[in-house]
């Protein structure tokens, strides 16, 4: 026990004394007496604890003991093992060294047969190249120099492990002898190239330049190769450009202008796609990417220069100033009297032909090449063809970017010019519902933006759509209203009293030119998207033309819009016919007795009369309106009719009768306009049976049946105080009993 514990127990004493000079009460005295007690019985428990574990401890130090004896065995054994595992160390040192030295021994012994080797081998190829020079067998000639050279660089006899001087001095003779026979080679390839080109004779040229890389050439014989292969196209584009040019001077023959730029491209891809292979050989996918390099910049001289010379030929910048001057003088309105006439449309047609061809075959050709640039890995994997301008930045794209610029010029007057003409020599069409400028204009459209897209230009694509909406915006817009706005028109349809057939020709005309052109442009957007997508494939391209054809979705709106407001002036002027009618239905009474009832399945007191006077009024113009338009006329009378005698029903009084009565004329007026028009017409009638439904019922309970959650696949139209409001219409029905609803 330390001198703390000391301490702390001596403090514990003094206080458990303090404590028991304190006690002055035997409960108390004799509570901490058990709890002495307790303690100590604790006390005890523990120490028995400790006292049962001394037999185990015990067993385990003679344990120890005994294991401290056998270590001790073991180390000895261990020392023993130690000394010889040192020994064998030693030994395998030993051994090991002298194989090293072995090993070292025989691969100078292998190297030096293999340098003998060599030196024979080398030899044969020096033999061997000679020989075969002297029988002109250039190809094995050439693989004897391949062959020497790769084992000269294999083995270099200035190298360590020749130490004899006569070796070096073979060695150096050996590499002369053969650069010799090289030099003769390589200069008999060379010679014998040129007059193979010279000759145009193609499969000594290949054989030749197959000849250049075993002599370690294969630079200078894709130089050699590629300007061969540029000859070749070149010689033909120069002869083609002659012909042409001697065809324009004698004014005798045809200019086939797309036919010779058309053999160009022809021509470079015929040349890439069938010495792809060779090309390859000499110097890899390079070779390839420098071949199309070489061609295009043959393309780029040639090309311009045909294209130039169309420029030229076709006059298309004195066309493009005379059409800017019309322009002006068209804008301004002063100065239209005076105006020179612009180019005859009709000869542009045959230029605009010409300018798509080449264009088409213009961008067909940057799209081959370009695939085969990214075929050859010199450019990105991730660029789509028509958006790579690898080969379109050159002069002959440029020229071909210029050629576009002339076409768009020249497509967009010639449009505007003959869509303008059509609105001009407009006239109704034997048996048509539509006079002939909605066909022709739309025709001219059409023609113009396939034409567009057929040039594979994006640009003239765009441009296109832009003067199409605006021609349909503007000019074409205005001659569909002229008629339509005239103020009197409408109000000559029935003139003194009965229909006029001319009138009624003229604004179905106007009407159904309207109609079928709004429905002309929805069909125009879709023939535009569906064939540009088929030319412009990249998502950027796409968009662009899409956002483009908006406008043209617009127009179409707007034309249905005013295609809406001319079916309304015509149905208002219709619906003042049938007012007398209306008003006679403000006179019959819908509180019936069962005669009453009867009498009116026999003899309709208005329904028939309103429908026999709608016949007599609209169906008339059947014959001479678009389906469309007549079907909108129908439902707009209904409109009209339909609330007129909802405001007439309100106004009524109504007995169980008068509701079945009301029912059988709603189902007679649905009846009879189903018949008359293709759309459905119960949603116009809606409101009006479900009036009938709710005078029918026997108790104004019987509501509830059809209210709500029990109303079915009905939709009621009716809101809730309008169906109170009708209640309230039957003469046998109590106000308090329709207050009370909960609706």
């Amino acid at each position: 026990m330390g001198s703390e514990d000391v301490v702390v127990a001596a403090g514990q004493g003094a206080n458990m004394l303090e404590q028991i000079r304190t006690l002055t009460d035997v409960g108390a005295m004799t509570r901490m007496l058990h709890e002495c007690i307790a303690y100590e019985r604790s006390i005890d428990n523990e120490l028995e604890v400790l006292l049962e574990e001394r037999h185990g401890l015990e067993k385990k130090l003679g344990g120890l003991y005994q294991s401290a004896e056998v270590l001790e065995f073991v180390r000895s054994d261990a020392e023993q093992m130690l000394r010889s595992v040192s020994s064998t160390c030693d030994l395998a040192d030993h051994v090991s060294g002298k194989v090293r030295e072995l090993d070292l021994a025989q691969s100078r012994v292998q190297g030096t047969l293999a340098r003998i080797d060599a030196i024979v081998d080398r030899t044969n190829c020096i033999d061997g190249a000679k020989q075969a020079l002297e029988v002109e067998d250039y190809e094995t000639a050439a693989k004897y120099v391949e062959t020497f050279l790769q084992l000269d660089s294999e083995f270099d006899e200035a190298g360590p492990g020749v130490d004899s001087a006569a070796g070096k001095v073979t060695g150096t003779e050996q590499r002369r002898q053969m650069l010799e026979s090289k030099q003769k080679l390589e200069g008999i390839i060379r010679k014998k190239l040129a007059a193979a080109i010279e000759a145009k004779d193609h499969a000594n040229v290949v054989r030749f330049v197959k000849l250049y890389p075993p002599l370690r050439l294969q630079e200078e014989g894709l130089h050699s190769y590629v300007g061969y292969l540029r000859k070749v196209v070149s010689m033909r584009a120069e002869s083609d450009f002659e012909g042409l040019v001697k065809s324009l001077g004698s004014g005798t023959g045809t200019a086939d202008f797309v036919g010779i730029l058309n053999n160009i491209f022809k021509d470079i891809a015929f040349a890439l796609e069938e010495n792809e292979d060779l090309l390859f050989d000499l110097v890899g996918e390079e070779a390839i990417a420098h071949a199309m390099l070489e061609l295009q910049e043959e393309c780029n001289t040639r090309g311009t220069l045909i294209v130039k010379k169309y420029v030229e030929q076709r006059k298309l910048s004195k066309l493009t100033k005379e059409i800017a001057l019309h322009n002006k003088n068209d804008m301004n309105l002063l100065a239209v009297s005076s105006a020179p006439e612009g180019p005859d449309p009709r000869e542009l047609e045959i230029y605009l032909e010409e300018m798509m061809l080449l264009s088409q075959t213009s961008e067909d050709y940057f799209d081959f090449m370009n695939t085969k640039m990214r075929e050859a890995g010199a450019a990105g994997a991730q660029m789509s063809p028509r958006e790579s301008n690898t080969f379109k930045a050159g002069s002959f794209g440029l020229s071909i970017q210029e050629l576009v610029g002339y076409y768009i010029v020249l497509e967009e007057y010639f449009m505007s010019e003959n869509v303008r003409k059509a609105i001009k020599i407009d006239e109704l069409v034997a048996d048509g519902m539509t006079t002939s400028m909605v066909d022709d204009a739309f025709y001219v459209l059409q023609s113009c933006t396939r034409r567009a897209i057929s040039t594979s230009s994006l640009q003239s694509v765009l441009q296109i759509i832009n003067n199409t909406a605006a021609l349909l915006n503007n000019d074409f817009s205005e001659a569909l209203q002229r008629k339509i706005r005239e103020p009197s028109l409408f109000l000559k349809l029935f003139s003194q009293g009965v229909a006029q057939q001319k009138v009624g020709t003229e604004v179905s005309t106007a009407l159904n030119n309207v109609d079928v052109s709004a429905e002309y442009v929805g069909k125009l957007k879709h023939d535009i998207e569906e064939h540009a997508f088929e030319t412009f494939i990249g998502p950027g391209e796409k968009e662009k033309v899409k956002s483009a054809l908006r406008e043209l979705e617009d127009i179409g709106n707007r034309y249905k819009h005013i295609g809406n407001q001319g079916m309304e002036q015509l149905a208002n002027s219709i619906t003042p016919r049938l007012r007398n009618l209306l008003d006679v239905v403000g006179t019959v009474s819908y509180e019936l007795t069962e005669a009453q009832y009867a009498e009116n399945e026999v003899s309709d007191p208005w329904v028939q009369k309103l429908l026999h006077a709608v016949d007599v009024t609209v169906t008339w113009l059947q014959p001479l309106l678009t389906t469309n338009n007549y079907d909108s006329l129908v439902h707009l009378i209904i409109d009209t009719l339909v609330k007129r005698l909802e405001v007439l029903m309100t106004q009524k009084r109504f007995n169980q009768l008068g509701g079945l009565q009301l029912d059988r004329d709603a189902r007679t007026l649905v009846g009879h306009f189903s018949a008359m028009t293709q759309r459905t017409v119960r949603d116009k009638f809606a409101r009006l049976t479900q009036m009938a439904t709710i005078l029918n019922l026997e108790r104004v309970s019987e509501i509830l049946d059809y209210w709500g959650d029990n109303s079915g696949p009905m939709t009621w139209r009716l809101t809730p105080t309008e169906v109170r409001r009708v209640l309230g219409l039957r003469v046998d029905f109590k106000p308090e009993v329709i207050a009370s609803l909960k609706l």
